[in-house]
C-alpha cells in the first residue's frame, strides 16, 4: 500500500531540481551539455544512449525535443522491456546504454535486484507521489496505467459483471474472458497477486482461470479488438488500450469495467525510467528522466497514449477516474521485479497457455 507525499514537499522537490537543471543549462555553449559531468566527475557528456521499451513513434519525439533543449544527443535502441532487459543482463558492465525506460516496472525491478540501476536523485523521484517510484530509488515512474476488465456492451449487462478479477474463475465465465498471459503487464498483475495472497491462492486462480478456457491473446490490444469485434464478451487489459480504440472509432461497443481501487483487479502499473550504475553519464541520463517528467512531456503522454501523468498537477485524459483513489491501494511496485521469473514459470505450470 502506499501514501502520497505532501503537495509542499512535492513543489520543494521540484523547485530543487527545477534550480539544478537550470544550472546545468548554463554550462559551456559548445559542448551543450552538464558542467557537472559524468557519474565519474569527467566533464559533461555530450550524448546518452537509451535502451526504450516503449514505442519509437512515441519516445523518439520526445528525444528529439530534450535534445533541442539541452544540446545532449540521444541515441536510442527500441525493443521489447523484457528483452532489453536480458540485453542489459548480457552486457552487465560493458553494456552503452545509460537509460533505461521500460514498459513494465517488473523487467526495472529485475535489473534493479541485480545491482545495474544507480540511486537517482531524490529531487527526481520525489516528482511523483510516494509509491510510483522504487522505494530504493533505482527508478522512477513516469506513467500510470490501471488494470480493467473491458467488455462488448452488446454481449454483456453490466449488471453481471464481476465486482472482484478474482470471481472470474466462476464457471459462468467459461470461455468468456481474454487474456494475454505472455504480456508483461499480466505477469506484473499475477506478481502482484502472489505479493498479496500467496503463491498458493495465486496458483488456484491462474488454475482456475485455464479450466475455464480462458482465450489467449498476444496483447492488451488484441484482446480489446476481440471484444469489439465480439468475438469475446470481455478481457482484462490496461485501461489505455480500449481509449485508443474509441479514439480510432467511437461507434465500437467496448467499454472499460474499473474495479473497486482495492481490487486487485484494478492494479496501478507504471511505466518507469533507470540509469545504469554502469553508465558514465549519470547527470546527463537523470536529466533526460527530469524532462520526461517535466509538464510538456507528462501533457504528451496523456494525449499521445491515453496513460495517467505521474506529475501532480497534470491533468489525466478525460473521463478516466482520479489515479489517488487507485494508488493508495497499489502494491510496492519495486517487488514486481522480484519475482518475475516465478511468475512465468507459475503462470506456463497453471495451464492458462493455451
Amino acid at each position: 500500500m502506499t501514501t502520497s507525499l505532501t503537495k509542499s514537499t512535492v513543489r520543494f522537490l521540484a523547485a530543487l531540481l527545477a534550480l539544478a537543471l537550470l544550472a546545468t543549462a548554463c554550462g559551456d555553449d559548445d559542448s551543450g551539455a552538464a558542467d557537472d559531468g559524468g557519474g565519474d566527475g569527467s566533464e559533461g557528456a555530450s550524448s546518452i544512449t537509451v535502451y526504450s521499451g516503449r514505442d519509437q513513434d512515441l519516445i523518439e519525439p520526445l528525444l528529439d525535443a530534450f535534445t533541442e533543449e539541452t544540446g545532449i544527443e540521444v541515441t536510442a535502441r527500441y525493443e521489447g522491456s523484457a528483452d532489453l532487459a536480458l540485453l542489459i543482463q548480457t552486457e552487465g558492465d560493458n553494456s552503452p546504454a545509460d537509460v533505461f525506460i521500460s514498459q513494465s516496472p517488473g523487467a526495472l525491478g529485475l535489473l534493479a535486484g541485480e545491482g545495474r540501476l544507480a540511486p537517482l536523485d531524490s529531487s527526481l523521484t520525489g516528482l511523483v507521489d510516494d509509491g510510483f517510484a522504487a522505494s530504493d530509488d533505482t527508478w522512477v515512474g513516469i506513467t500510470g496505467r490501471v488494470r480493467v476488465i473491458v467488455y462488448n456492451s452488446e454481449l454483456v449487462d453490466p449488471a453481471d459483471l464481476p465486482s472482484s478479477v478474482l470471481e472470474l474463475t466462476d464457471p459462468v465465465y467459461d470461455g468468456r474472458v481474454g487474456v494475454a498471459p505472455d504480456n508483461g503487464s499480466f505477469q506484473d498483475f499475477v506478481t502482484a497477486m502472489r505479493s498479496e495472497l500467496g503463491d498458493d491462492a495465486t496458483r488456484e486462480w491462474l488454475e482456475g482461470m485455464a479450466a475455464n478456457n480462458s482465450p489467449n491473446y498476444p496483447k492488451n490490444s488484441a484482446i480489446v479488438e476481440a471484444v469489439g469485434r465480439g468475438e469475446i464478451p470481455m478481457g482484462l487489459v490496461n485501461h489505455y488500450y480500449n481509449l485508443r480504440a474509441l479514439e480510432a472509432d467511437s461507434s465500437l461497443p467496448s467499454v472499460n469495467h474499473f474495479l473497486d481501487s482495492g481490487d486487485l483487479g484494478s492494479l496501478v502499473i507504471v511505466t518507469g525510467g533507470a540509469v545504469l550504475e554502469s553508465s558514465d553519464a549519470k547527470t546527463e541520463a537523470e536529466q533526460l528522466l527530469a524532462f520526461l517528467l517535466s509538464e510538456n512531456a507528462q501533457a504528451t503522454f496523456a494525449a499521445e497514449t491515453q496513460e495517467y501523468p505521474l506529475l501532480p498537477g497534470v491533468a489525466a485524459p478525460e473521463g478516466l477516474p482520479p489515479l489517488d483513489g487507485y494508488a493508495t491501494d497499489t502494491i510496492e511496485l519495486s517487488a514486481l521485479g522480484e519475482g518475475l521469473t516465478g511468475t512465468i514459470e507459475l503462470i506456463r505450470e497453471s495451464g492458462l497457455v493455451q
